[in-house]
């Protein structure tokens, strides 16, 4: 079973995120959301995600807050950050963090879906 992460505070966002994976991938997979990174990050070691994606702008705590603050452990997700901010410094900061495989602008597509998960037939 994958478990993927979803992070964000934009509940259409996520709603769209969600149908996007659960349409395009044929893996079983569970969707764990949080409308926060706080709380994400209280429960992200426990879930054990395969997938993290990561809204930037939120209240509270940033995504970038939340990568700062995240401690892997002997999980190691493929974090992928979803946001609608096209700016060059956001795209080259997130570049920075090792653990970060991409960064996608939203909305969500489908050849994002393709990429990230390939045919959907396996998980990596």
């Amino acid at each position: 079973m994958v478990k993927i992460i979803l992070i964000d505070d934009d509940p259409i966002s996520t709603f769209v995120t969600e149908k996007l994976i659960h349409k395009n991938i044929k893996i079983p997979c569970e969707i764990f959301t949080f409308d926060n990174a706080k709380d994400a990050l209280r429960n992200v070691n426990k879930i054990k995600p395969n997938y993290l994606f990561l809204d930037l702008n939120m209240p509270e705590m940033t995504g970038w807050d939340f990568l700062e603050e995240f401690n892997p452990g002997h999980n190691d997700p493929e974090i992928y950050i979803l946001s609608s901010s096209v700016d060059e410094r956001d795209i080259n900061k997130a570049n920075e963090y090792k653990q970060v495989k991409k960064y996608l602008s939203k909305p969500l597509i489908k050849q994002y879906i393709k990429s990230i998960f390939g045919s959907g037939e396996k998980p990596d």
